[in-house]
């Protein structure tokens, strides 16, 4: 993380939560969309981008180099995306899980 010298680490922990707060409050992907194209760089967002990506097929167990393959993501941040999947602080694994019931719930409303 970025060092902030005139920024004491409480200070630090409170613009994250702010940040993390401010995630929470929209409601459509669309609206994170725009709040992601307004505080990141293109290539900030294209980096996430892929390692959500990487994220789906790694929970599909597919080997590395096929992700790699599939995805063009370097095996590098492929590793660093299955370390986070399976020790890091439970973000993928919420965000993949929540995802997937959104999309079973869809499915199974447009089969009734």
């Amino acid at each position: 993380m970025k060092a902030h010298d005139n920024v004491s680490p409480r200070q630090e922990a409170l613009a994250e939560r702010n940040l993390c707060t401010a995630l929470a409050t929209l409601e459509t992907a669309d609206e994170v969309r725009a709040f992601l194209k307004d505080l990141c760089t293109p290539m900030e967002i294209q980096a996430m981008a892929d390692r959500w990506a990487v994220v789906d097929l790694l929970r599909r167990d597919l080997p590395y180099r096929e992700i790699h393959r599939r995805s063009g993501v370097s095996l590098a941040t492929i590793v660093r995306v299955a370390r986070f999947l399976s020790r890091g602080s439970g973000g993928y694994e919420t965000a993949a899980r929540r995802l997937t019931e959104l999309r079973s719930g869809a499915s199974a409303a447009a089969d009734a």
